[in-house]
């Protein structure tokens, strides 16, 4: 599935999101969640997150390596399992929701093999950061 849009969401006191409707289908199996490196949180499929691990596993040269251990350490040790509710809700861990600051309304992201969740006002700066690479490119 391809994920794309922008949806908002609001997300409980016990940290609980509702996926977009549209997109549940991709999570019936679960998935994974880690922070992303901007501020948002990046919301993987099971088959999607292996699939970006074993990419950025064989950027890393070998397997047992200092690069490749500490990149599964980078990435593996910040990520969580997700599984839906009945209703259609992911829990998102606590020192995930602190770090991204995800409270109240949210954005839910769709980029293309995974979701990203971000706070609005986050998601507003990094709009700007993507405007002003965007027009520094077009003047080259």
């Amino acid at each position: 599935m391809y994920f794309f849009g922008t949806f908002e969401h609001s997300i409980d006191e016990r940290g609980r999101v509702a996926i977009p409707a549209r997109y549940r289908s991709a999570f019936v199996d679960g998935g994974v969640i880690r922070p992303g490196p901007e501020g948002g949180i990046e919301l993987y499929t099971n088959a999607d997150f292996n699939a970006q691990f074993s990419t950025r596993q064989a950027e890393a040269t070998g397997n047992d390596s200092p690069a490749a251990r500490r990149l599964r350490r980078n990435f593996m040790s910040v990520a969580f399992p997700v599984e839906l509710d009945k209703q259609g809700r992911i829990l998102i861990e606590r020192q995930l929701r602190d770090s991204a600051m995800l409270t109240g309304k949210i954005l839910i992201i769709g980029c293309g093999d995974y979701l990203e969740l971000w706070h609005p006002d986050r998601w507003a700066e990094e709009l700007a950061r993507i405007a002003s690479t965007e027009g520094a490119a077009s003047q080259e």
